[in-house]
């Protein structure tokens, strides 16, 4: 959508200027003067962005006016252009306003060099600007409208698809051969991530697109069933094909073995068919709208599905098969809880008794949730050189002037370009090796671009609207591929340079070989303003995140304990969103050191091996989260105090490995011991059926335990094991 939007304020500001006339110079002024007024643009509400726009055309002029006015002053254009980049930079603290102003303030300076605008064409470049701005507007609020609303039921229909998605993977899973099983798992795991991160995308927009904090948290809550829901179906798919249980794990780490195969699910066994026919089954209640629910068929699929959260309904098979079979029950539930939460109440004419009762238990989470009170945020506190975003501006600064000179040494007319690079890998960047990783993929992308672009020139010639056709498709093409690849974004920018140099008479081979040496100068540059000025290495930022990592998960996981052994009811899902963020963050930060390219080879293994145990651990606490917040109405999830005990272990070594992040010094020693479902461990021949919750949240704790533990030795963290008669004794 924001290349859609993108490019029709650009398509439009062309046609007006060609109606009125415009020279060819001028044109390509609006057309990147459209594209900044759009994309710098991020504020969520309406009003907000059409302010933003309203005072970023004054900024426009000003930077506009100052880029020609300054063009021929070599010495005062270059101490401005400092100034404006720092200012710029600095503005991002005063949040989607600010960044975008400070945005449009350089890109137009910028467009005014690539220009070699002159106060005698200032005139013309205003109307030209204003033209350029008004389309902007008009695309942004009347063509291509954009709405909070509306953007969270995409995000949300993208959820329901990314689900599906998921539950076909897995049905692959169950199908695949020998030779095949490699693949599938690696599928289930991608598309797992990738409903997470549709998960976190609505996380992001729910306080915007929907009508009350209660509705928000409704669907919240409904969401994150799903997700809990589905991955844990996988989990209990994998084990019941393995001859071992599967561990979490599995499902987070790239290229983890697949676990030995078992004979408890045969390709020609009725059971593996019934399994089968009910995954494809839950795929469909997934996908099909509630639009289209007429009959009876899917009522039925429906009510088959939710009656395996009974045990007289489980089909006759091992323990672990009868586990796929409840888990597809529980996630048939929670695709019933979304589809009640996004569409609204549903024909409730053909419900079986199993499927009133979930309507029940959903009912009463609404109840609960409407009278949940929300919990506020702290900001940051950190001044000075410690606040992020001055450190980056007086980084990107520094970064600047050394392109500067440098670029001036390359080329007294296109010096420009190393300072573009320059500003651009400092952008969503916050370490060194991100930086480093940023220069590298733009650098890559530039020299395809360059290639790309030397034969479309060749290609295009004369013809004026071919070369903006392609301009428009390659800057969509720049939108879209943006999330996925920074390199393919880069190629699709420096094509699309090519060919506006060809369109101002300007293009030659020698400038686009120009444009990867200046875009490897600004790189160098600003990799070495970023190690050498306020630095922030890479190994600081990761501990500082893994630490924050770390902590929110303490906070999750001994709330949820908290509360399944009695205690006070807290909002615990808030608390599972913050460790998915933190999570992410992590995620990001560690990317320079799993890079292909990173020479320390056991490193990379280490830091992807880290991130995957926080994953799995991230996911059983999600699930504990989630069970909890069941308590207060739930007639099948009962407080049990002896709870409290199981996650004691687990918090004290959590403690222990925040201590050693945040000081290399400290010798705490991790606990190990007794499995923690050995408390409740009796001499019946079999568990209480009340009490199967609560052994799912044991093996939940236990995993837990297990991640903690495996964490703390790439941590350097000592682990104490208790001779056997202690670890009886504490089983007892």
């Amino acid at each position: 959508m924001a290349g859609l939007r993108t490019v029709g304020a650009i398509a439009l500001t062309l046609a007006v200027l060609a109606v009125l006339g415009a020279d060819v110079s001028h044109m390509v002024t609006g057309a990147m003067g459209a594209m900044v007024a759009t994309f710098a643009i991020k504020e969520k509400q309406r009003h907000e962005q059409a302010l933003t726009l309203a005072f970023g055309l004054p900024v426009a002029l000003a930077a506009m006016s100052l880029g020609a006015l300054l063009n021929t002053r070599v010495v005062a254009g270059d101490l401005f252009f400092i100034a404006l980049i720092f200012a710029a930079v600095y503005s991002r603290r005063f949040g989607d306003r600010g960044t975008a102003l400070g945005l449009i303030g350089f890109q137009i300076y910028f467009v005014a060099l690539f220009v070699r605008a002159t106060p005698a064409a200032l005139p013309q470049l205003y109307g030209t600007l204003a033209v350029a701005f008004a389309c902007s507007a008009v695309v942004r609020f009347g063509l291509v409208v954009e709405t909070p609303e509306r953007i969270l039921l995409r995000l949300r229909e993208a959820f329901r698809a990314r689900l599906a998605q998921l539950v076909s993977a897995q049905i692959e899973l169950l199908d695949a051969g020998p030779g095949r099983v490699d693949k599938a798992l690696e599928d289930v795991r991608r598309h797992t991530a990738r409903l997470h991160e549709s998960a976190m995308m609505i996380q992001g927009r729910l306080e915007e697109g929907t009508s009350s904090s209660t509705t928000a948290s409704l669907v919240q809550r409904r969401v994150a069933d799903a997700e809990i829901a589905a991955e844990r179906l996988g989990v209990l798919l994998l084990t019941a094909r393995s001859a071992e249980r599967a561990d979490t794990l599995t499902l987070h780490l790239p290229h983890a073995p697949v676990p030995p195969a078992g004979d408890r699910l045969r390709a020609q066994d009725d059971t593996t068919a019934t399994l089968r026919r009910d995954l494809d089954a839950l795929r469909l209640l997934v996908v099909r709208p509630v639009s289209n629910d007429r009959g009876t068929a899917l009522a039925h699929l429906r009510n088959r599905l939710l009656g395996y959260r009974d045990e007289e309904n489980l089909p006759r098979a091992s323990a672990l098969v009868q586990d796929v079979f409840r888990g597809i029950g529980e996630a048939a539930r929670s695709v019933l809880g979304l589809r009640v939460a996004l569409d609204g109440p549903q024909d409730e004419s053909d419900d079986t008794p199993a499927t009133a009762r979930s309507r029940e238990e959903l009912d009463a989470e609404d109840v609960a949730i409407a009278g949940a009170e929300e919990s506020g945020q702290g900001g940051d506190d950190r001044k000075g050189l410690e606040r992020p975003t001055t450190r980056a501006a007086v980084q990107v600064s520094v970064g600047s002037a050394l392109a500067i000179v440098g670029g001036e040494f390359l080329s007294s007319q296109r010096w420009y370009w190393a300072v573009l690079t320059c500003w651009v890998v400092f952008l969503n960047t916050a370490s060194t090796g991100e930086i480093l990783v940023k220069g590298y993929r733009r650098l890559l992308g530039t020299v395809l671009g360059v290639v790309a672009g030397v034969g479309l020139a060749g290609l295009v010639g004369n013809h004026t609207w071919t070369a903006f056709a392609l301009v428009l498709l390659f800057i969509f093409a720049m939108f879209f591929t943006a999330p996925l690849s920074y390199a393919l974004m880069s190629f699709f920018v420096t094509a699309m340079l090519g060919l506006l140099y060809t369109l101002l008479n300007t293009y030659s081979a020698s400038v686009l070989v120009l444009r990867i040496e200046e875009t490897a100068l600004g790189a160098a540059c600003g990799v070495i303003a970023a190690a050498v000025i306020l630095p922030v290495h890479t190994d600081r930022r990761t501990d500082e995140l893994l630490g924050t990592v770390l902590t929110r998960l303490g906070d999750v996981t001994g709330a949820a304990v908290e509360q399944l052994s009695g205690g006070p009811a807290l909002d615990l899902l808030d608390r599972a969103r913050d460790l998915d963020t933190a999570l992410d963050d992590l995620r990001a930060s560690t990317q320079p050191l799993t890079h292909p390219i990173t020479p320390l080879r056991s490193r990379r293994q280490t830091a992807r091996y880290l991130v995957a145990l926080l994953e799995t651990c991230a996911y059983h606490a999600r699930s504990l989260a989630a069970t909890a917040e069941l308590l207060p109405y739930s007639k099948t999830v009962a407080a049990d105090p002896r709870l409290k005990g199981a996650g004691r272990r687990i918090a004290h070594n959590i403690d222990v490995l925040v201590a050693r992040v945040e000081d290399d010094a400290s010798d705490g020693v991790a606990e190990t011991g007794a499995s923690l479902a050995s408390m409740l461990e009796t001499d019946a021949p079999g568990p209480p059926r009340h009490d199967r919750v609560t052994g799912r949240v044991l093996r939940h704790l236990q995993r837990l335990d297990e991640g903690v533990i495996g964490l703390a030795r790439p941590l350097g963290v000592t682990v104490s094991t208790p001779d056997k008669a202690s670890s009886q004794g504490r089983g007892s």
